[in-house]
């Protein structure tokens, strides 16, 4: 499909944005690859927890926004977290398995757009938007773990330049497309 370039602002997602993009969350195939309506109040719940050691890697910060088309209509909400570092991570029979080590800044997140608005360029604006939003300005490196059979997400991270970091799917069947960029 061809269509002009989208461009999206960013709002910091607050309890006053959950209304908008909580409903997103009821269709099935969101469902099926995020969770449901709850997935989006979590963030409120997590959004404090800094200084955590998860996955081989230190929690900074968080960051969450929805983003809104230039009528003004919510077309997506982006969000995750900010790390000391980048590495890969899985679950050994020993315990924890950490590799691959890179110096962060890094984010981690996770995205979702409007079933209504779907195939229409918004899910690229977004995570374009994500990736030059000033708050992550010292971020290095960016990352979406996208499951093999979410074909249209993948399509999405690769056209905001978020390319396949393996072939195959980590221990929890999660494909990451990352994107590396010069520290400032």
């Amino acid at each position: 499909m061809w269509f002009t370039r989208r461009v999206v602002v960013l709002r910091p997602f607050d309890i006053s944005l959950l209304g908008l993009v909580q409903p997103w969350f009821r269709h099935p195939e969101v469902n099926r690859w995020l969770g449901g309506p709850e997935w989006p109040a979590r963030e409120f719940e997590t959004a404090e927890e800094f200084g955590v050691f998860f996955r081989g890697r230190i929690v900074l910060r968080s960051h969450s926004w929805v983003a809104f088309d230039d009528q003004g209509a919510a077309v997506g909400h982006i969000g995750g977290e900010v790390y000391d570092r980048w590495c890969r991570y899985s679950e050994g029979p020993d315990g924890p398995v950490i590799e691959a080590v890179e110096p962060g800044p890094a984010m981690g997140f996770a995205y979702v757009v409007d079933p209504a608005r779907w195939r229409q360029g918004f899910g690229t604006a977004t995570l374009r938007a994500c990736m030059a939003a000033p708050e992550v300005a010292d971020v290095v490196l960016f990352a979406a773990g996208i499951e093999p059979d979410n074909v249209a997400s993948a399509r999405c991270a690769v056209a905001a330049g978020l390319l396949p970091e393996t072939a195959e799917p980590d221990w929890e069947d999660m494909t990451y497309h990352v994107r590396r960029r010069r520290p400032r």
